[in-house]
């Protein structure tokens, strides 16, 4: 609390002392308030202390329990000393609300808490960066991912940049383990998909659910009044936007979030370009500015995505075949191919470049053209989901079908049918088609 009086400065340290003694003499009462309470008041009154001029300020932080959670406060020009017996009652969440209410209805100014998702990558660093110059209390997380055992385990150098930069920041740095819920949801949800002969799209299934959905529900119950994350895009009045950066945009992978994500969601560095965000890691001078960004799904690693999967699927020989019905060559596993692939298939029969058009993966067939027969103008799309609100349907939308392509005009009718006016190449099952109107991402679906 700041204090404001007209003494001199002994003065001033005799208000405060007389203050701290009113505070201690109620909760050395146990008939006014618990153990608990007691620990939060004396955790209030040792924040900091600051002698300004002609005032004296006191930095508390405010116990409020259960769904009413812990803020920092600066409540200014109150007239003499704090009267803590008036605000000291039975621990329940009902008085804690009436304090609460009672705080918000003097306009006091509130510090929020926000927690960061900080990978140790330089996005994220300077996302939490920015918070903190901006005047939030930022709280960094670094969330463990799975990891197969068989690959070099890279999470903990990850990790040490997060805790290099959140000790330049002077933020506290939480670790939590998602490791079981991420290879539950996400690495398992990838392996089945190739296993159906399908491409999936774990970056869009880790946001859905890890880093909006265990990660911002436990965000919630820990106190944060928002979270934040070092993904390009941006938000304005509930909706979502494409990043400033085009070459960098990732709404294509937040197609999954809601109305009620957005509402408590920060995109820091979507306002930048990726040059920009370089330089304001230098000027921030943290660790991670020179860092490179990472590559592929992040708990593969170094490997490739075929190298990985010959782990978790058996190989299983099939022929590929041309459109006309030639057969051309074998493969060791349609599950292993996606469409609009070249490199990687064994054939030695000449007119080609070859690519793949499409599967039988009941069959274990692989079937082969060259690059015009990958262009087609429809496809189904399932499981749509709306950010901000359902679509009426049908619509004209601007639709995405693979990240970092050029989104295509298009009829998107009640029944899931995706009519674009111009073909588009390689439209590939298990992938995302993402829908705009213009800049705004409208939501998405999956290509069946």
């Amino acid at each position: 609390m700041k204090l404001n009086v007209q003494h001199d400065v002994s003065a001033k340290i005799d208000l405060f002392k007389e203050t701290c003694h009113k505070f201690l003499s109620k909760i050395n009462d146990p008939k006014i308030v618990t153990e608990r309470l007691k620990k939060d008041i004396i955790k209030l009154i040792i924040d900091e202390v600051v002698i300004e001029g002609e005032s004296v300020k006191i930095f508390a932080t405010i116990p409020l329990p259960n769904k009413i959670h812990e803020r920092e406060m600066d409540k200014t020009d109150i007239p003499g000393t704090f009267n803590a017996g008036a605000t000291l009652g039975p621990v329940n969440e009902t008085n804690m609300a009436r304090i609460w209410n009672k705080h918000k209805q003097t306009n006091t100014p509130l510090k929020r808490k926000v927690f960061v998702a900080m990978s140790g990558g330089v996005d994220s660093s300077v996302a939490a960066a920015l918070l903190k110059k901006q005047g939030f209390f930022v709280v960094g997380v670094f969330m463990k991912p799975w990891q197969d055992k068989s690959i070099r385990c890279l999470w903990q150098k990850d990790r040490e940049d997060a805790m290099r930069v959140a000790s330049k920041l002077d933020i506290p740095l939480l670790t939590w383990d998602f490791s079981k819920e991420y290879g539950r949801k996400v690495t398992q949800y990838m392996i089945r998909a190739y296993q159906r002969g399908i491409t999936p799209n774990p970056d869009a299934m880790c946001n859905k659910e890890i880093k909006f959905g265990i990660f911002f529900k436990r965000a919630m119950e820990e106190g944060a009044d928002l979270i934040a994350t070092g993904h390009y895009a941006r938000t304005e009045k509930g909706k979502l936007f494409k990043a400033k950066d085009s070459n960098k945009d990732q709404t294509y992978f937040l197609w999954m979030l809601t109305k009620e994500h957005l509402k408590k969601t920060l995109f820091p560095v979507g306002e930048y370009t990726k040059p920009e965000v370089r330089k304001l890691a230098k000027k921030f001078k943290l660790p991670t500015f020179d860092k490179k960004d990472s590559q592929g799904v992040c708990f593969i690693g170094p490997i490739n995505m075929k190298s990985f999967l010959k782990q978790k699927i058996a190989n299983k020989a099939g022929k590929i075949i041309h459109l006309d019905g030639r057969v051309l060559g074998e493969h060791d596993g349609a599950h292993y191919y996606t469409i609009g692939q070249r490199h990687g298939l064994n054939i030695s029969v000449g007119g080609g470049p070859y690519y793949v058009i499409k599967k039988n993966s009941k069959k274990n067939i692989i079937y082969v053209g060259v690059d015009k027969d990958l262009f087609q103008k429809t496809t189904k799309v399932g499981g749509l989901r709306w950010v901000t609100g359902d679509l009426r349907l049908p619509a004209r939308i601007d639709a995405m079908i693979r990240y970092r392509t050029i989104p295509g005009k298009a009829i998107l009718k009640k029944d899931g049918t995706l009519e674009f006016k111009k073909a588009q190449r390689a439209i590939t099952p298990g992938q995302s088609a993402v829908f705009y109107k213009s800049f705004q991402l409208l939501g998405g679906g999956i290509i069946q």
